[in-house]
């Protein structure tokens, strides 16, 4: 065998070589490529249901998130009424009980001041028109 054969013949396995590897890297990736088809069609038929019952979630949510926000503004209604009834009583019946209550607080000082400055002896009390002395009504209720 001559020099140019021997190389020829090296080339020859070096291409073989060559092309097995490329043969095996290609199988591997060709089996790579059909689970990955695979596991994307897994993946699509479990994710369309999935998609659909959120879906569906999501219609609920809104749907109770109107309600929710329906009964908010009834709320917020009712406590604008009572606000109005609350302001509208304080200004009816506040004036006149902060007078009444004046009234019987100044009649409380002015009782408690007679009776302090009256000595016990001197004390009156009216019964039926007429005036009766402290000794004789302690006498009555003894």
């Amino acid at each position: 065998m001559s020099g140019g054969e021997v190389a020829g013949l090296l080339v020859a396995v070096f291409w073989a070589i060559l092309v097995s590897f490329l043969a095996v890297v290609l199988v591997r990736l060709a089996q790579t490529l059909r689970a990955t088809t695979k596991l994307v069609a897994d993946v699509t038929d479990q994710a369309v249901p999935l998609l659909a019952d959120a879906s569906a979630a999501v219609r609920s949510a809104q749907t109770q998130l109107d309600r929710v926000d329906a009964i908010a503004s009834d709320v917020q209604e009712v406590t604008s009424n009572a606000s109005a009834l609350s302001s509208t009583v304080a200004s009816t019946f506040g004036g006149p009980l902060v007078k009444v209550a004046a009234f019987g607080y100044g009649v409380r000082q002015a009782l408690s001041r007679k009776d302090a400055a009256e000595p016990e002896r001197s004390r009156r009390a009216v019964i039926v028109g007429r005036t009766v002395p402290a000794a004789r009504r302690k006498k009555r209720k003894g």
